[in-house]
C-alpha cells in the first residue's frame, strides 16, 4: 500500500471527510482491520485565509510547497491538496516535489466524462467560480463546457461557504437555496453540477436534487485509495 500525503486543514471540516472516506474505502476493499497509510500536513487555516482574501497567492503557494516537501521527506508516495480553491497554487506543490500530485480537477473531469457529460455547472468559492484556474483546466485540458451561477447566486454560495460551512454550520435554508441554484444551472442546459468546494458536500447531497452532482471530496478521496492500492 502506498502512503498518501494529505495537505489539509483547508478547512479541517472537509479534511475530516477525506480521512474518513479514505479509511472506510480501504477497509471495504481489504477487509479485516485494514486502514490507509496517511501522512498529513494540517494548516492553521487562518494562515491561509488571510493572505487568500488579500490576494497574496504566491505566499500561499510557498506555504503549500513547503507542506508538500515535508510530506515527501516523511515518506509520502503521492500528494492530495484537500481543497478545490487551493488548487489555484497546485503548481507550487507539484514543482517542489518529485512525487505525483493527484490533481482534484483532473479526477473530477474524469468522473464527469465517465457519465458521458460535456456541459457542467460549477459551485465553489468566489475564486473557483470566477477565476480561470479551475474552469480553464476543465475546459482546456478536458474539453468540458462550464457554467457558473449568476453574480447574486455566486455571492450567496461564497458567503455560505465562508460563514457557515467552514464552521460546520449546516442550515436547511441554505440547502434549499443551493438546490434552487443547481436547478437554475440545469435550466441553462448543464448535465450535472460539480460541487467544487470540499465543504459543499457537507450541505448538499445527491438525494437533495434530481440533477447529477459531483462530490469532489468523495471523488478525490476514492481516487487516492485507487492510487494507494495500485500495484
Amino acid at each position: 500500500m502506498k502512503t498518501i500525503g494529505l495537505i489539509g486543514g483547508l478547512t479541517w471540516e472537509s479534511t475530516i471527510e477525506y480521512y474518513r472516506i479514505i479509511n472506510e474505502e480501504v477497509a471495504r476493499r481489504l477487509g479485516g482491520v485494514h486502514s490507509a497509510r496517511i501522512l498529513m500536513h494540517s494548516f492553521d487555516f487562518q494562515d491561509i485565509d488571510t493572505p487568500m482574501l488579500e490576494g497574496r497567492w504566491d505566499e500561499i503557494g510557498a506555504r503549500v510547497a513547503e507542506a508538500a516537501t515535508g510530506l515527501e521527506r516523511q515518506g509520502a508516495d503521492f500528494l492530495l491538496i484537500c481543497s478545490n480553491t487551493i488548487h489555484k497554487v497546485a503548481n507550487f506543490a507539484s514543482e517542489a516535489v518529485s512525487i505525483p500530485l493527484l490533481h482534484l480537477v483532473d479526477v473530477t473531469a474524469s468522473a464527469v466524462k465517465v457519465q458521458g457529460f460535456s456541459k457542467v455547472g460549477l459551485l465553489g468559492t468566489i475564486f473557483t467560480m470566477e477565476q480561470d484556474f479551475y474552469k480553464g483546466r476543465l475546459a482546456d485540458l478536458h474539453g468540458l463546457e462550464v457554467l457558473v451561477p449568476e453574480k447574486e447566486d455566486r455571492d450567496f454560495v461564497n458567503r455560505v461557504i465562508d460563514e457557515e460551512l467552514t464552521f460546520g454550520n449546516i442550515k436547511e435554508t441554505s440547502r434549499e437555496r443551493f438546490v434552487g441554484i443547481i436547478d437554475g444551472l440545469a435550466s441553462r442546459g448543464v448535465q450535472g453540477v460539480v460541487l467544487g468546494c470540499t465543504e459543499i458536500p457537507l450541505l448538499v447531497r445527491q438525494s437533495d436534487t434530481h440533477v447529477p452532482v459531483f462530490d469532489t471530496t468523495r471523488l478525490h478521496s476514492l481516487a487516492a485509495v485507487e492510487e494507494s492500492l495500485k500495484e
